[in-house]
């Protein structure tokens, strides 16, 4: 992997500790970039490729897991928590928000350096599924409203023609709909048709039972 295209946030109060983990990261081939608070950091706009985020737990004014909070709301960026004072009710909290390791200082260099080689992993999974969910969801934004109407009654196993009495169409207008949708989700099948709907989160909200 390019380290141009992968950086390391590193938020800590303390001065030599951000220098020292800079210092250590770029040693091993990444590039840093060191934050003396969660708010510089959150006011600073972020470059848009692979990250993880190194964060103090403890700081003063805004702490390591409200900074945590508030980047989970608009992004997916790995969490590595550093802390002095490690303890079990924060290491809960940091766990469940997301955090993919928590570590204590003095930090082991080499066991820090694994823990970033796995968050910038990590960090590329996150940035292919957002791409993909944001492919999937413009496929599904370029059907007509019909066509979306009827995508979530066929995924759920429906038939044509119980598709039809659900909408008070045709089977044959459900069949001509099918094909229409089946070509602008670029499905090679109505099996990826189905999964498709799964990720995209698609539910029908008919009770309709039928006869086989």
């Amino acid at each position: 992997m390019e380290s141009a295209s992968e950086l390391v946030y590193v938020i800590d109060d303390d001065r030599r500790v951000r220098e020292a983990l800079c210092a250590l990261l770029r040693a091993n081939g990444r590039d840093a970039r060191a934050f003396d608070s969660g708010r510089e950091f959150l006011d600073t706009p972020r470059q848009d490729c692979a990250a993880c985020l190194i964060l103090d737990l403890r700081m003063p004014g805004m702490s390591g897991l409200e900074v945590q909070e508030l980047v989970s709301r608009d992004s997916q960026i790995p969490v590595i928590f550093i802390t002095g004072r490690g303890d079990v009710p924060s290491t809960v909290l940091a766990m469940k928000g997301g955090a993919v390791d928590f570590l204590t200082k003095p930090l082991d260099e080499d066991t820090l350096i694994r823990a970033v080689d796995a968050a910038i992993a990590r960090a590329h999974v996150l940035r292919r599924e957002a791409k993909h969910a944001a492919a999937l969801r413009a496929l599904y934004q370029s059907l007509t409203p019909r066509e979306q109407e009827l995508l979530p009654l066929l995924a759920s196993g429906l038939l044509n023609k119980q598709v039809a009495a659900v909408l008070g169409i045709t089977e044959y207008t459900v069949q001509v709909h099918r094909g229409h949708i089946m070509r602008k989700m670029q499905a090679d099948s109505f099996a990826t048709l189905v999964r498709q709907a799964s990720q995209l989160r698609l539910e029908t909200s008919s009770t309709t039972t039928f006869d086989a």
